[in-house]
């Protein structure tokens, strides 16, 4: 039988006194009554908030900044006391929180990044309602810091350094007051322990806290040059927006161009989805918005200029073309696509943002590199990517490939739209291409050799001739001739780029008349033309001979933000230039447009070093061609050399065990080779130091140094016989009696002006290295 009269007399205790004595015997809870640290923390939180809006364009600000105000005064006025209550409904805001943040994840795992921030915005305000102690204070400097990572993260323009500037310029002082509660130092006040008057003391004077400031600013700006950028996203978590609904008769196989689809444009759809094949080559005016060439059909018989608009911005491991169509048939006017009805819908994986797309069957060496779009102005339904994309994470259910290998979206990209390409972007290697086979299949002849009739003739013998006088334009250097296909477009490309020009007003180039053919004009009459007209040309006088060629539009890769690692990209950065087929090789685009560079950016120039590199840009400008070209070769042949070891290094780490056995044991050797070469470094910086001093002071610091290697460091406040008096203690006589008459010979001529006997003092401080000597080898043995 259980015996319940012992639960009945433990039920009985007087638990309430019993806590109540236990609670009165717990030591007290420190409570933070630093004004000024609490009012900085706030200021942290308030930059922390406001960073995440200008990064990610939120209106958290709204509602979190004066409830964080709010909570901030409030704990301030509670701070001495348990606030039970309100820690009850902290609690259950945190599971609201905690639940709705659940609930927002489900519709963002593509993108967890603002989910996170305003699960952090909601707990530090309920956590501001009660902030009694300095740690508690610190988790609000930790969830602050956090809140500007995730803004970094995030932010793809310079708005963010500003604030990122603002933030650290309120932490330094809140470190300071923080190290200083932390002492007991109190809010600009010491107490001490029997005097009754307060002693006014300055945490810090302004000039310290800029010079600081100053300091870590311009050595994280040296480190962030000088740091390798490697290539990103190791993890396959690509960004990419909230999933966009389309309706079933959306697939991407038609173009929709803004600018060129509207209402009383020169360039209206006819009801097939396409040009009016009798406004093809008609004379109009170019959209001052939308790039003409981002369409099925192109009318290089428009005139005018676009209004310079900032259109994406991407993140890429590598400088890139953003490619977005190419085109097979001249039309004599412009271009066309013919094979819109092979376009092809891929849909993706209703649990997956992943689109899996075919690539071409060649034997080049390919390198992936990934690229992440952010779309900033509206755009048509082509998705610019890098060439060859073999991955596309998109946020419509299908995507559409045409057979130019370009990809297309079922709607408009539209402001704000995010996704993510993955391509196996193939080499150029100069050499492999000069050596391809001439052998093309018959589709690729069918297609890409098209000319119209009328001009066939005769830029094929323009051509020729031009070809014929490589030697005579003393391009080449021997009496060979261009018999790859490579070499060809290559003098054919430059050819162009020195013997033609683009009109100083193109908005006065004349219209092309009814018959007019405009590579015809462009050779034979203006000797000129827009910057598309010479890829035109060049791929036409590259099809003349029998080389198959098209034309491909898209982005160059704009300008380069080395604070936010992207690249700015414009709609006046849209033009258009040849691509080449090599067979077995693939296609690999030539760039005719002057002061466009011959061949486009390839993936051999990474970003590794981009900062320094456009600071040496900038400094070049300013230094005689000479030097700037002795000076890039020399630093061309170090920073290759050190991007190699980088690429190096990081390959080990994909060959197994080895490879990382490997790597383990040169990071050791470096490290072990650093630590001595940093031990020589003091050694030979301090002997300069030593020998640049009296021969009395000399040998007194050498008395000090061979001490403190012992554990027996001299603290500044510490007199020289003060400091000997100790020594005495830890020492026997014939030790210390040699310290202090090197500390009191050392006292004499440093404040008495007397002249010691320098040779003594020496053989003084000889004869105490041995004794010490002595000693260690004697306490090794016992």
């Amino acid at each position: 039988m259980f015996d319940f009269s012992r639960i009945t007399r433990f039920w009985r205790l007087p638990l309430n006194n019993f806590w109540q004595q236990h609670s009165q015997k717990s030591p007290p809870k420190q409570v933070e009554d630093s004004v000024t640290l609490r009012v900085l923390v706030l200021a942290l939180v308030i930059v922390a908030i406001i960073a995440i809006d200008t990064a990610a364009k939120t209106t958290y600000s709204f509602w979190g900044l004066p409830l964080s105000i709010v909570g901030a005064i409030w704990s301030y006025y509670h701070r001495h006391q348990r606030n039970i209550t309100i820690k009850f409904f902290i609690a259950i805001g945190m599971l609201v929180a905690l639940g709705t943040f659940f609930r927002r994840l489900v519709g963002h795992f593509n993108d967890t990044r603002l989910v996170l921030a305003q699960l952090l915005i909601q707990l530090q305000i309920l956590h501001s309602f009660d902030l009694p102690r300095r740690k508690d204070l610190g988790y609000s400097v930790t969830i602050g810091l956090i809140l500007l990572g995730v803004a970094a993260s995030v932010s793809q323009t310079l708005a963010f350094a500003p604030i990122l500037l603002i933030f650290l310029a309120i932490a330094l002082p809140t470190l300071v007051f923080d190290y200083r509660s932390r002492l007991g130092l109190g809010d600009f006040k010491t107490k001490t322990q029997e005097l009754k008057f307060r002693v006014k003391q300055k945490p810090g004077s302004l000039p310290s806290y800029f010079l600081l400031f100053i300091l870590i600013v311009g050595l994280g700006l040296g480190i962030f040059a000088i740091l390798p950028r490697f290539p990103g996203y190791q993890l396959r978590n690509f960004p990419v927006s909230s999933p966009i609904q389309i309706k079933e008769n959306l697939t991407g196989k038609r173009i929709y161009n803004p600018g060129y689809v509207r209402q009383g444009k020169d360039n209206d759809l006819d009801n097939n989805g396409k040009f009016g094949q009798g406004k093809i080559g008609k004379p109009g005016k170019i959209d001052n918005s939308f790039y003409y060439g981002f369409n099925s059909s192109i009318n290089q018989n428009l005139r005018g200029k676009m209004t310079p608009k900032v259109v994406m911005r991407v993140r890429s491991q590598v400088e890139g073309f953003w490619r977005v169509l190419a085109f097979d048939r001249y039309t004599g006017k412009g271009w066309e696509i013919t094979r819109d009805d092979q376009v092809k819908t891929i849909k993706r994986s209703p649990w997956s943002y992943k689109t899996l797309l075919s690539l071409g069957n060649f034997i080049t060496p390919t390198k992936e590199v990934v690229q992440t779009y952010t779309v900033v102005s509206d755009l048509p339904n082509v998705i610019p990517a890098m060439a060859y994309p073999k991955e596309i994470y998109f946020p419509t259910p299908t995507v559409a490939v045409d057979p130019e290998g370009s990809l297309r979206s079922p709607v408009g990209l539209s402001e704000g739209l995010t996704y993510t390409v993955v391509s196996e972007v193939p080499y150029r290697d100069r050499t492999v291409l000069r050596k391809a086979s001439t052998k093309y299949p018959d589709p690729i002849k069918k297609s890409y050799l098209q000319i119209p009739e009328s001009i066939a003739e005769k830029v094929r013998i323009r051509t020729e001739e031009i070809l014929a006088n490589y030697n005579r334009d003393q391009v080449g250097k021997s009496d060979d001739t261009l018999n790859s296909v490579s070499e060809k477009a290559l003098y054919l490309a430059q050819y162009l780029k020195q013997n033609y020009t683009i009109p100083e007003n193109p908005l006065n180039l004349p219209y092309l008349g009814e018959e007019e053919d405009l590579v015809e004009a462009f050779l034979f009459k203006y000797k000129g033309g827009y910057p598309d007209h010479f890829s035109t040309v060049l791929t036409v006088m590259l099809r003349s001979i029998g080389i198959p060629t098209r034309l491909v539009a898209g982005f160059s890769s704009g300008s380069f933000n080395p604070f936010t690692g992207m690249y700015v990209v414009r709609n006046t950065d849209a033009y258009a230039m040849t691509e080449v087929y090599f067979p077995k090789y693939g296609w690999f685009p030539f760039d005719p447009i002057p002061s466009h560079p011959l061949i486009p950016p390839s993936i051999e120039e990474t970003q590794t070093f981009t900062v320094l590199r456009q600071f040496w840009n900038w400094v070049a400008g300013w230094l005689p061609s000479p030097v700037t070209g002795w000076l890039n070769y020399i630093f061309g042949i170090i920073f290759g050399a050190i991007t190699y070891f980088f690429s190096w290094l990081i390959n080990l780490f994909f060959q197994g065990w080895l490879g990382v056995l490997t790597f383990l044991i040169l990071a050791t050797g470096v490290s072990l080779f650093s630590w001595f070469s940093w031990l020589l470094w003091r050694y030979w910086c301090n002997q300069i130091a030593l020998k640049k001093l009296p021969l009395m002071e000399r040998l007194y610091q050498e008395m000090l140094q061979l001490m403190a290697k012992k554990g027996f460091k001299k603290h500044s406040a510490q007199t020289s016989l003060e400091y000997a008096q100790i020594i005495s203690t830890y020492y026997p006589p014939a030790i210390t009696t040699l310290i202090e008459d090197i500390c009191q010979s050392y006292v004499k001529w440093r404040y008495g002006c007397c002249n010691p006997d320098l040779n003594r003092i020496q053989q003084k401080l000889e004869q105490l290295q041995r004794d010490l000597k002595d000693v260690s080898q004697h306490l090794k043995r016992n």
